[in-house]
């Protein structure tokens, strides 16, 4: 069932991904892990599609949801560093549309901080919206802020490819999928995509959501998901138009550029991805951006969108430990509304459970992915085994603290 190979000393690794399997529900996986720079596992297994009985190989791919934030906001550090975008500047000095009602100060920063102030739109989204680039950017350049900019921040959870997105399009001239797949991924020799070419399509593992009971539906998030439909998660949650309604196992959803949640890759891409970044920067940025780029810039005690505590680098997500501060770990595992990784690390978890984080402390990359989602909001007990698995094997000895620490 499980293949692949891993380097002695990450023997733990195995163990946990062994374990998804046999004990926590796993359907097809893969993780993957490079310390300074040289691949130390590289593990898939299980089923792709359960309809079929594809198993799952070593080339399968699929959506890693919210892990693309990261693949976009590493595009927007690319040109900072490179002198083509400043992170500081109004927007309207890019995009001077965006310079309405209230949004006049925004900057990229806030963008990537997730404080810009836009984390869904209110009126109705049509229902090819998300596949239309110019539809969604001008919906967001109208929209009026839900809090001032730059004061508390909230989740821009599909809003996010858009907003920062638009400045890496309009800093480089490229769309974000081509100025990812030229800059980032082709460079890189990964298998990673935000807007899939049609032959890939017989390699991707179609996503299998989590199924949530009524009797689930006590967190504040998901309290605000079934009664408050004006609320900011519903609106982000719901008014996606097509893409609500399945579009992350259509060829349409795998073909959109969607910065924020449309990502198609496996383990390995993920990790190589971040490879660079726990190493230095490589050719992707100087050393004064990956400093800049691993950095807490925003948190709080209830984000406006997720409601839960959380803390975020820019474009990234900092280690987040919420297992005595939610009321979904005490639901759904003590894992599944937190990401703990080291203080040093930054990256993204997707939707079900995904992961990718640079570790430059340790000089550690790291990916995850899955088909069948898990509860909660962040990381769930799978991913989070195999994360603790690789600090154990890197000589880390606690988390509890927050932090994975030595």
């Amino acid at each position: 069932m499980i293949e692949g190979t891993a380097k002695p000393g990450f023997e733990r690794v195995v163990e946990a991904f062994k374990k998804n399997f046999d004990a926590h529900g796993e359907v097809g996986a893969s993780v993957s892990l490079t310390v300074g720079g040289e691949t130390v596992v590289d593990l898939w297994g299980g089923v792709a599609d359960p309809k079929t009985g594809a198993a799952w190989q070593k080339d399968t791919v699929g959506i890693v949801f919210s892990c693309t934030k990261g693949a976009t906001a590493l595009c927007a550090h690319m040109l900072a560093s490179r002198g083509r975008l400043d992170l500081d500047a109004p927007v309207v000095e890019l995009w001077p549309e965006f310079g309405q009602k209230g949004k006049e100060r925004v900057t990229t920063r806030m963008m990537l901080d997730h404080s810009a102030g836009v984390p869904a739109v209110r009126a109705k989204v049509k229902e090819d919206g998300p596949y239309d680039w110019d539809y969604m950017t001008g919906r967001l350049a109208e929209e009026e802020p839900f809090w001032a900019p730059g004061t508390r921040n909230g989740y821009h959870g599909f809003t996010f490819g858009w907003t920062v997105g638009e400045m890496v399009r309009r800093a480089s001239g490229k769309s974000l999928g081509t100025f990812f797949r030229e800059e980032v991924a082709r460079p890189l020799g990964i298998d990673f995509w935000i807007g899939l070419p049609e032959e890939i399509e017989p390699r991707v593992a179609p996503v299998l959501p989590h199924v949530y009971r009524p009797e689930d539906m006590k967190t504040p998030f998901l309290i605000d998901l079934g009664t408050n439909k004006q609320s900011i998660p519903a609106l982000f949650f719901f008014n996606n138009g097509a893409w609500r309604a399945g579009g992350a196992n259509t060829r349409a959803g795998h073909a959109a550029e969607i910065g924020a949640a449309n990502g198609i890759t496996n383990a390995r891409g993920l990790a190589g991805m971040y490879a660079p970044l726990a190493n230095g920067g490589g050719r992707l940025v100087d050393a004064k951006t990956l400093v800049r780029m691993g950095e807490v810039s925003m948190a709080t005690h209830d984000d406006a969108a997720l409601r839960i505590p959380t803390r975020f680098a820019l474009g990234f997500m900092k280690s987040m430990d919420n297992r005595r501060r939610s009321l979904g770990a005490r639901l759904f595992g003590e894992d599944c509304d937190s990401v703990i990784m080291s203080s040093a690390a930054f990256g993204h978890v997707g939707a079900g459970g995904s992961l990718g984080f640079a570790d430059p402390a340790a000089g550690l990359s790291f990916g995850y992915t899955m088909n069948q989602m898990g509860a909660g909001i962040l990381m769930n007990g799978r991913g989070q085994a195999l994360v603790d698995a690789a600090y154990l094997s890197l000589g880390y000895k606690t988390k509890d603290g927050g932090v994975w620490a030595k």
